[in-house]
């Protein structure tokens, strides 16, 4: 997985609650086992109309906005458990997702997939897409060592809480794996000390 550590980017709003997984990645393109082009799928029925042409009210396909954060409604990531959401997701450039709310298991596999979910007020979530709307090219600073979200500009920020251990896998860019062979020298002195 890529470091994470600190993030400037811009933001694509996505005011719309309750978004599941078979929206961020319809059902019909989970056959393949690799990550690879989820991201070309990521809302494929709300980018693009029936008939294959883009729809121009669809955040994504706004011009004016962009960026790698996603700022989504209230609980993100429900329905189904499948990991591909967060693959899509990550494939398609988005490195955090803002929400008030996130599903637990699309939670687990964001931050298992090198995608940062940041929880915030509702409060909160309402004033980001005001930032946004009133100018798409506002930039927002993600730190996580600090754990915070700010756009300093409008005066906005906030903390946010992640789990010590998947802060560490993000900011080393470790997976799981990866953690355990950081660990090699602390686990062989422990069996040799057996």
């Amino acid at each position: 997985m890529e470091k994470f550590t600190t993030l400037h980017s811009t933001a694509v709003p996505l005011e719309i609650e309750n978004i599941d997984t078979d929206q961020i990645i319809p059902a019909r393109f989970l056959k393949a086992t690799d990550k690879e082009g989820f991201g070309d799928n990521v809302f494929k029925d709300w980018r693009f109309d029936k008939n294959g042409e883009i729809n121009p009210d669809f955040a994504l396909n706004n011009p004016q906005y962009s960026g790698s954060i996603l700022v989504a409604g209230d609980n993100f990531g429900c329905g189904s458990s499948r990991e591909h959401a967060a693959w899509a997701l990550a494939g398609y450039g988005f490195k955090v997702i803002v929400s008030s709310f996130f599903a637990d298991i699309f939670k687990g596999n964001a931050l298992n997939n090198g995608l940062l979910p940041i929880q915030v007020s509702k409060s909160f979530l309402k004033d980001l897409f005001a930032a946004v709307k009133q100018n798409p090219n506002i930039k927002f600073t993600v730190d996580l060592e600090a754990q915070t979200l700010s756009i300093l500009g409008a005066g906005l920020q906030t903390e946010f809480d992640i789990d010590p251990y998947k802060k560490t896998c993000l900011i080393n860019g470790y997976d799981d794996i990866d953690y355990l062979l950081s660990k090699k020298e602390l686990i062989e002195a422990f069996e040799a000390s057996r």
